[in-house]
């Protein structure tokens, strides 16, 4: 079944001009006479209806205040319509030369002055609205010249003008200031609030004018941050954009939009639970799909809660042709597919482009040429290897339009990485009830800010850089309000714009799993769930799934080690005999490095050996099969249970449910829990998620491990005791 298309819904609007009004009642004037001839219709019928007509258009013109004049002519024409048609229904001549003639002229009257009379009404209104509104700049003015007069004994000074903004929100006073007087003293702001009697959502804003000496005085006279505010979606508001124009997050008290630029800049987004975050996220998705330059990845680990809004009309009801989101990585395992990809892709673009960088050092976004946006929900949620490969994007990305919008419940480092928060020029902290969490946050300018400012759910702060790369101190804003409903209809609406990544980006290794990725991810969070034929051109393929690392449980995108993570380069596999390198590959899934580490600790001092001497770990592709009796003079520092958990994590593919390891290893999960959480605090380690992982058949979230926190425990110890 084809996907449905958006364009081919019929309009059943009344959408007309003036004129295609005029020329649809002359036609239905016509079609009247014409049956009404064939049927024997009497021609009082005519006069009744065009009488009817005329009464109804005398009360239409008095409830909008029309001109009289506008109302005789158009009287006129309902009469005019009615007289022709009672004659024609008289005489049975509908179908005449003579008749057509009439009928023509008169329309043809009718729709020239349906469009003059509409242009005159047009003018008039807008001549009544400029008069209405320079009468209330007139009497502002001279309130304010007497305001300020009397608050502050002011001599001297004018009020030059007083200009509304839009939606009645507030208003702008320009002030030029006495020369012996320059500005307005410190607490003008409270004083001028107090004598408005404004609402606790609005405020004063003092600014300096463009020249010394003139002062702007922004008065906010509505609470906006206390209204619910839908994010706009008529047609003027889904015209195509460019991810230079930013992201709208919402409005600020002044009514006016809220922007983040997002081209040179990374965000960073935290709240804590209820203040709107993920509608939040989503308001920032739906600025970047509405542009025809920007491929937008997510990665969210904790169900792909962010995406799934956004792939139901293509997944599911088949009205979107192609996914809005690019890549969602649901869990660590593609996640981490997902973060090589696009560091690989960075490399690329860098080398692969530099015929694009003559003008600039930075590349120019295009359709052809997309931003590539990873938008990052619940990052405490993720392991510390994947926060390494973040931070490497966050680093390394910019130049080549490759940015990151992480999103968090708190900034501070516990969740948020030093590198995400120093390279996050652009921030958007959401309701807290803590201050300090502000300050934090906005460390210019974040010391200023009172959470009273902004005590409504979806409320909260941002600063950006603006046109000139100034950072702007925190600003209050009220976030657009984004439902499902509305979601899947923009889904449907900017499928067609969605760009693709240009081959440079796609000629690298870790691409490989790129094509196919769809097919892994669907069937993870959508079960067993119906998938709509749009989804076939993207999972009809065979599914890639790349080999993984047992000792980390990392998967292994490349044939080249990059990191410490152990993805790719030479594999070591080693026993207490020997230790052997070999090429990598699907066999091979040692970390080199890490097992190296931990058998240096475990050998015995120089002497005969032989394979029944228990000195050492005995290893197998990177699991510990054996640890025993090491000499007194160096004991084996990796105790026994974090070394029989680790191979047991590895062996059930690199994540476990604490009480599915318990029975494994024969012990009491509370009781296994206690001691493997005494061993990783004697370390420092901490397991990622609060300690939560997706495994099993069903890939439930609970108490668990992953074999990347055994392996970071066991170097620890390694290294703690200097081998």
């Amino acid at each position: 079944m084809a996907a449905k298309s958006a364009g081919s819904a019929l309009d059943w609007g009344w959408n007309h001009s003036p004129a295609t009004s005029a020329a649809l009642v002359a036609g239905g004037a016509y079609t009247v006479a014409t049956a009404g001839t064939v049927t024997g219709l009497p021609a009082s019928h005519a006069l009744l209806v065009a009488g009817a007509g005329a009464v109804a258009q005398v009360g239409a013109d008095l409830y909008q205040h029309r001109p009289t004049g506008h109302t005789a002519a158009r009287c006129a024409a309902w009469l005019t319509a009615g007289g022709w048609t009672a004659i024609v229904l008289e005489n049975h001549t509908a179908l005449t030369w003579g008749a057509a003639g009439w009928w023509a002229a008169g329309t043809a009257a009718g729709m020239t002055l349906a469009r003059g009379l509409v242009r005159a009404e047009a003018t008039a209104r807008t001549e009544r609205h400029q008069r209405r509104l320079q009468k209330w700049a007139n009497k502002q003015a001279g309130a304010w010249h007497e305001r300020l007069e009397r608050l502050f004994r002011l001599e001297g000074h004018q009020v030059d003008g007083v200009r509304p903004w839009k939606g009645d929100i507030g208003y702008t006073v320009l002030v030029t200031m006495p020369s012996n007087t320059p500005e307005l003293p410190a607490d003008a702001v409270r004083k001028l609030a107090v004598d408005l009697r404004l609402p606790k959502g609005g405020g004063i804003q003092i600014l300096d004018g463009e020249t010394y000496g003139q002062t702007l005085i922004r008065v906010t006279a509505v609470d906006v941050l206390a209204k619910v505010v839908d994010l706009p979606d008529g047609p003027e508001d889904t015209t195509v954009t460019s991810i230079y124009d930013g992201l709208p997050l919402g409005l600020k008290p002044d009514g006016e939009e809220a922007r983040i630029a997002v081209v040179d800049e990374c965000a960073l987004v935290v709240g804590q639970t209820g203040s709107g975050k993920t509608n939040t996220v989503n308001t920032a998705n739906a600025g970047a799909l509405r542009t025809d330059n920007t491929v937008v990845m997510h990665i969210d680990v904790t169900g792909a809660g962010i995406s799934l809004p956004w792939l139901h009309s293509w997944a599911v009801d088949g009205t979107a042709n192609v996914p809005l989101i690019d890549w969602t990585a649901d869990t660590i395992e593609e996640a981490h597919i997902l973060c090589d990809t696009v560091i690989a892709g960075i490399a690329a673009r860098k080398t692969g482009h530099q015929d694009l960088l003559t003008e600039d050092d930075k590349l120019t976004v295009t359709h052809d040429l997309p931003e590539v946006l990873v938008a990052v929900d619940e990052i405490a949620e993720l392991t510390p290897g994947l926060l390494r490969k973040l931070d490497t994007i966050v680093n390394t990305g910019r130049a080549v339009r490759v940015r990151v919008l992480v999103c968090g419940l708190r900034a501070t480092q516990d969740v948020i990485t030093a590198a995400m928060k120093k390279q996050s020029r652009v921030r958007v902290g959401m309701r807290v009830s803590d201050p300090e969490e502000l300050s934090h946050l906005f460390p210019t300018g974040g010391g200023r800010i009172n959470p009273k400012a902004a005590p409504y759910k979806g409320c909260g702060f941002y600063s950006s850089p603006d046109e000139d790369d100034v950072v702007s101190d925190p600003t209050a804003f009220k976030g657009y309000r984004i439902k499902p409903k509305q979601i899947r209809a923009l889904s449907v609406a900017y499928a067609d714009r969605r760009p693709q990544l240009e081959p440079v980006f796609l000629d690298t290794e870790p691409t490989l799993y790129y094509a196919s990725r769809w097919g892994r991810i669907l069937p993870r969070i959508y079960k067993a769930k119906q998938l709509a034929p749009t989804t076939i051109p993207y999972t009809d393929m065979d599914v890639l799934y790349p080999p993984v690392n047992e000792f980390t449980g990392i998967p292994i995108t490349s044939s080249t080690e990059d990191d410490e993570d152990g993805n790719g380069g030479p594999r070591v596999v080693a026993s207490t005999a020997t230790t052997a390198t070999i090429p990598a590959g699907p066999q091979a899934r040692v970390g080199g490095d890490l097992l190296t580490t931990m058998l240096d600790a475990a050998r015995p001092t120089p002497g005969p050996s032989s394979l029944d001497d228990s000195t050492g770990i005995q290893a197998d592709f990177g699991r510990v099969i054996q640890q025993a009796g090491t000499p007194q003079n160096r004991p084996n520092p990796v105790p026994q249970l974090l070394a029989d958990a680790h191979n047991a994590v590895v062996a059930a593919g690199g994540r476990m449910h604490t009480a599915d390891l318990a029975a494994l290893l024969e012990m009491e999960p509370l009781v296994l829990g206690a001691e493997l959480g005494k061993l990783l605090r004697e370390v420092d380690i901490e397991r990622p998620g609060k300690g939560t992982v997706r495994a099993g058949k069903d890939n439930e979230s609970k108490l668990g491990y992953t074999a990347e926190t055994f392996a970071a425990a066991i170097r620890a110890y390694n290294l703690r005791d200097g081998q």
